[in-house]
């Protein structure tokens, strides 16, 4: 299993980014180079996704066009919510994003740092740790970090 961590700082207040990290727009923004789409097939599709809602995703990654669905299965408004997959072509998949506000009064900037720990595994399970060491690891970082710049980058503008 394959365990990413990953601090992002957003000059933007707590309630902002944690909404922000659950909008499926925002989710759409962060993965457009893979062609990614939000589908109609029972979960939501648009707007903040909240606990117990699913969302199942298709894109085209490493050349193979894939579907996988995704349950918020943790929910602590502002501070924390999880998405674990359900469907889709990891043996396992979760996500669990943290948010802790940095600045304390009202006459400093609002801050916020956002740490996500995002865990997986190849679904089979000796050529998938192999898969794993040599392309996965590396393959999910770029899509975390791309996601996570282009979050704060619509957090710090508006």
């Amino acid at each position: 299993m394959v365990r990413l961590e990953e601090l992002t700082y957003i000059q933007a207040p707590i309630v902002k980014c944690f909404d922000l990290a659950r909008s499926v727009e925002v989710h759409l923004a962060g993965n457009v180079h893979w062609g990614e789409s939000a589908l109609a097939t029972g979960g939501v599709t648009s707007g903040l996704i909240g606990p117990g809602q699913r969302v199942t995703w298709r894109a085209r990654h490493l050349g193979v066009r894939q579907s996988l669905t995704s349950q918020i299965t943790a929910f602590e408004p502002s501070t924390y919510f999880r998405d674990t997959m359900i469907d889709g072509a990891f043996r396992v998949m979760w996500h669990d994003h943290f948010f802790r506000a940095m600045s304390d009064d009202a006459t400093e900037m609002p801050a916020t740092e956002m740490k996500d720990i995002f865990c997986f595994a190849a679904p089979i399970p000796l050529l998938g740790r192999l898969a794993e060491m040599i392309v996965l690891r590396r393959y999910m970082r770029a899509l975390l970090l791309e996601r996570n710049a282009v979050l704060k980058r619509i957090a710090e503008q508006s």
